[in-house]
């Protein structure tokens, strides 16, 4: 009788833990940091977190998308430091050609993803690994395997390095995407069929829904997005980078999953995936100042390693929650 009478308790309890954590583990992060450390909400630190990881946020967001439809696309890395590449050599010839050419390349990857996985109907991993490589390899060959510096004749790295009303244009850019991408989400029908092909892409497409043009759009904006990461890259850091991207993918994996956001598909938040790419910039930056305080010196490669324990973590707690709201229901 007991455990009847708390059902209902964990009925509703469950499923908001499984939604909600992931902003509850934000602000407790942000609790602990503002308590440990000084200027940790300082002016400076808060605003260099938000512009660095707006590129993270905009490759994460486009990966939201794909993961949601039951897809994965590990080639974002590469196209991001495709379009940094391209972006950097346009920039020349002022912001706007310099935007346009990072978008575009990666739109053209994410459109050849597209055209393989929903065309073609060759899985999505074996699809994004194979355009991993050949976004990578076309970057190094673009900058002749070294970093293209961008110029600072034209307004360009103002897209990187500038702020508006206070606040970085990066950050700008990626809370307008993830404005955006909340009302595709939750108001379109577009967004309902995104988690439709993800929750069940045969009974979609025998109810006559678009699954293919779902899963190119989907793939497209993931290119684009992570085109448009590359141009921030180029404008902040004053060159293309064509070896950089590195390990981005799973970044942006790790903030989808730590948001919730189901790999099998079909369940997804935008807005959860945004908490998950702050939880994972701050931790970095909280062990950044945990070696300034001297208690502790860790590598980078020791904070990858952190990074992951966190990330397993997360998920098997969120299975956990997941097939307690199972048992619940």
């Amino acid at each position: 009788m007991a455990d009847l009478a708390l059902r209902p308790e964990r009925r509703s309890l469950v499923p908001a833990l499984s939604r909600y954590g992931v902003v509850l583990a934000l602000i407790a992060l942000i609790l602990f940091g503002a308590f440990r450390y000084d200027n940790f909400l300082g002016a400076f630190n808060v605003l260099t977190v938000l512009r660095y990881n707006a590129m993270f946020a905009l490759v994460a967001l486009g990966m939201c998308f794909v993961i949601m439809t039951g897809g994965i696309d590990l080639s974002v890395g590469s196209t991001a430091a495709l379009g940094s590449v391209a972006a950097a050599l346009a920039s020349p010839y002022g912001l706007v050609p310099g935007l346009l050419a990072g978008v575009g390349a990666g739109l053209a990857v994410g459109l050849i993803n597209a055209f393989v996985i929903a065309g073609l109907n060759i899985l999505p991993f074996i699809a994004t690994l194979a355009t991993m490589l050949g976004a990578s390899g076309t970057a190094l060959l673009l900058a002749g395997n070294q970093s293209v510096s961008v110029s600072y004749d034209t307004s360009f790295v103002e897209l990187g390095q500038g702020d508006l009303l206070g606040f970085p244009i990066p950050a700008w850019i990626a809370l307008a995407a993830y404005i955006a991408g909340s009302i595709i989400l939750n108001f379109t029908a577009y967004g309902r069929y995104v988690l439709a092909v993800g929750g069940a892409e045969d009974a979609t497409r025998l109810m006559g829904l678009p699954v293919q043009r779902v899963k190119v759009l989907v793939y497209a904006a993931s290119g684009a997005l992570a085109g448009l990461a590359g141009v921030i890259l180029a404008a902040q850091f004053g060159a293309g980078q064509p070896i950089e991207g590195v390990g981005w993918e799973l970044f942006a994996i790790a903030s989808v999953v730590v948001g919730g956001t189901l790999l099998t598909g079909g369940v997804g938040s935008v807005g959860a995936t945004l908490a998950g790419v702050l939880l994972l910039g701050l931790i970095f930056n909280i062990l950044n100042f945990e070696n300034g305080l001297g208690w502790i010196s860790l590598s980078a490669y020791w904070q990858s390693v952190i990074r992951g324990a966190f990330l397993l973590l997360v998920v098997v707690i969120q299975a956990r929650l997941v097939a307690r709201s199972d048992d619940v229901i």
